[in-house]
C-alpha cells in the first residue's frame, strides 16, 4: 500500500467515523444537556423526531433528592404566558392566605348609595341581585348611586398587553368593581335559512347595544365564520355581529369583554334595584367621602382558595390581576400593579431564593409579552411550594390530566391524577409546568417553555405530553 493510498484510506475512515458520530448524537441544539442518561435519550428522541425548531427551556427535577432528571437551556429567559400564574397563585397564598375574602359593600347616607368594590374576581349577577333585594326592603328611592372602585387603581390594562387584544374575554379590563368576568355572554344559534342568527345575551342590560348582520346558511360555499366584535378602538360598548352560521350548528356561547367595568357593574346594579322596587335617579362615578356613610349590605366572596382554583383551572386572567393588585393594597391604597408585583418579587427573592434581578414580571397573568422567566426559576418555585406549608393548597389549585372545564381537559387524559400542571399559551408560545407523580421517580417538578413558532400549537402540546409520559412510564 502506497503512502498516498494509505493516507486516502485514513482520510475516508475518519470521514466515515465523523458521519457515524453525527448520526448517533443529538443535533447541536440539544448537545448542552444534563440529567439522567436514560431520560436524556428518551426525551431527546421525542424532541428530535418531532422536528420542532424553536426557543425552548426544559427542566425536570426529582423532589425526593433534588436531582436533575433532565435540563436543556433551563436558564434561558422566555415568555411564560399563563404559567406565570404559578407565581401569582403562590404569592396570593403567602400574602393573602387561603381564607381571604373579597368584600363588595353597599353604603348609605340620606338618599344616596355607594356601591364599593373590593376586587372580587368572582362576583356574579345573582350576588348583586341579593344585595339589591336586601336594600329594597328598606330603601325605595335613591337620588344617586355612586360607584367606588378606589380600592384599586384605575389602570384597566397591564403593561405589555397587546394594543389590539380587543374584546376577547381573556383581555377583560381590570377594576375593583367587576362582575361576570367583565364580559357579556352571547348565546348564538342558527335562525331560519337566509335570516340572521338567533342571539341572546347575558346579562341583559342597556349598557350595550348590538347590530346583528349575520345570516343563516345551509352550505359552506365562501363561508365566513360568525364574528362578534366590539368597537374597542372607540372605547364603546357597541357590538356588531357579522358572518354566517350553518343551519345545523348547535348553540354556542361567545364571551366578549366590555369597556369600563365599574360603570358596567353599576348599571346592572341600578337595573336590579329598579326591578326590586327601589328607584334610582342617577348613576355617578364621582368619588365620595365615606366618613358619614353607613354600611347597609355586604357580600363576601368565597375564600381565596376557591378563586385560586378558578384561576388555575380556567386560566382566568382577570383573577390573576386582581390577586396582584389586592396584594399591592396590603401596602398602599389604592392597590397597584407596581406594588403588587414588587411584593411578588419580594416573596420570590426572600422565601423561594430566586435571583429576581434575572426575572421580569410585568403582570400577574402572563398576558404581557414583557414578562420573562426561565424553567429554572419556575422549578425553584414548584420545589419550594412542594416543601412549604402551602403545599396541599397549592397543588389543589392545579388541574389534573383530563379534568373537565380545565385547560388540561383534552390533554394527558389517561395520566389523570399522575399530573397536576398549569398550561400557558400566547401567539407563538406554548408552555406546561407543574408536578408529575412518577411510579419510578416519585414526585417530580417539571417546566417546559416553548417560544417562537408560527402556526398551530398542537405539535408542541403533543411533544410536551410525550415528555410527561416519558417520566411517568419510564
Amino acid at each position: 500500500m502506497t503512502n498516498t493510498y494509505r493516507a486516502l484510506v485514513n482520510k475516508h475512515f475518519l470521514v466515515t467515523i465523523f458521519i457515524v458520530y453525527l448520526s448517533c448524537t443529538p443535533p447541536r441544539s440539544l448537545l448542552y444537556l444534563e440529567g439522567n442518561p436514560v431520560l436524556l435519550n428518551k426525551i431527546n428522541n421525542i424532541i428530535e423526531s418531532s422536528g420542532i425548531d424553536l426557543n425552548m427551556g426544559i427542566k425536570i427535577v426529582s423532589l425526593e433528592n433534588n436531582k436533575t432528571l433532565y435540563a436543556y437551556n433551563s436558564q434561558k429567559l422566555l415568555m411564560p404566558a399563563s404559567t406565570n400564574k404559578l407565581y401569582t397563585c403562590a404569592a396570593a397564598l403567602h400574602y393573602l392566605g387561603n381564607d381571604y375574602t373579597f368584600t363588595t359593600r353597599v353604603l348609605k347616607k340620606k338618599n344616596n348609595l355607594v356601591l364599593k368594590g373590593g376586587g372580587d374576581p368572582d362576583l356574579k349577577i345573582d350576588q348583586l341581585d341579593s344585595l339589591a333585594k336586601i336594600i329594597s326592603k328598606s330603601v325605595k328611592k335613591i337620588d344617586t348611586l355612586y360607584l367606588d372602585d378606589t380600592f384599586l387603581d384605575s389602570l384597566n390594562y397591564g403593561e405589555g398587553w397587546m394594543w389590539d387584544e380587543g374584546p376577547w374575554w381573556y383581555a377583560a379590563p381590570i377594576s375593583a368593581l367587576s362582575v361576570n368576568d367583565n364580559c357579556i355572554d352571547f348565546y348564538v344559534e342558527p335562525g331560519n335559512i337566509g335570516s340572521p342568527a338567533k342571539i341572546n345575551y347575558f346579562p341583559e342590560t342597556t349598557y350595550i347595544t348590538f347590530d346583528n348582520q349575520s345570516i343563516t346558511v345551509n352550505d359552506t360555499l365562501d363561508f365566513k365564520k360568525i364574528k362578534i366584535d366590539r368597537d374597542w378602538i372607540a372605547n364603546s360598548n357597541n357590538f356588531s355581529v357579522t358572518g354566517e352560521i350553518i343551519d345545523t350548528t348547535k348553540r354556542d356561547t361567545l364571551y366578549r369583554n366590555i369597556y369600563d367595568p365599574s360603570l358596567f357593574t353599576g348599571t346592572i346594579f341600578k337595573q336590579l334595584l329598579n326591578e326590586h322596587g327601589t328607584i334610582v335617579k342617577r348613576l355617578s362615578k364621582k368619588t365620595q367621602d365615606l366618613t358619614a356613610y353607613k354600611e347597609i349590605a355586604v357580600h363576601r366572596s368565597d375564600s381565596l382558595i376557591v378563586s385560586a382554583k378558578n384561576l388555575m383551572n380556567e386560566s382566568d386572567n382577570l383573577t390573576a390581576e386582581l390577586f396582584v393588585k389586592s396584594i399591592g393594597a396590603l401596602d398602599t391604597l389604592p392597590g397597584t400593579w407596581e406594588a403588587g408585583l414588587d411584593s411578588v418579587k419580594s416573596f420570590l427573592a426572600e422565601q423561594v431564593k430566586i435571583d429576581t434581578s434575572n426575572i421580569r414580571l410585568a403582570d400577574g397573568s402572563g398576558v404581557s409579552r414583557y414578562t420573562l422567566t426561565s424553567s429554572d426559576q419556575l422549578i425553584s418555585l414548584l420545589s419550594w411550594m412542594y416543601k412549604s406549608k402551602y403545599k396541599d393548597d397549592f397543588i389543589s389549585t392545579l388541574p389534573g390530566g383530563g379534568w373537565p372545564n380545565s385547560t388540561l381537559e383534552k390533554r394527558l387524559v389517561e395520566e389523570g391524577k399522575l399530573v397536576r400542571a398549569k398550561t400557558g399559551g400566547l401567539s407563538g408560545a406554548r408552555n406546561l409546568s407543574g408536578y408529575i407523580f412518577s411510579p419510578r421517580y416519585g414526585p417530580v417538578a417539571f417546566s417546559i417553555i416553548m417560544n417562537g413558532y408560527i402556526g398551530s400549537s398542537s405539535k408542541y402540546e403533543y411533544v410536551q405530553n410525550q415528555i410527561v409520559k416519558a417520566i411517568i412510564y419510564d
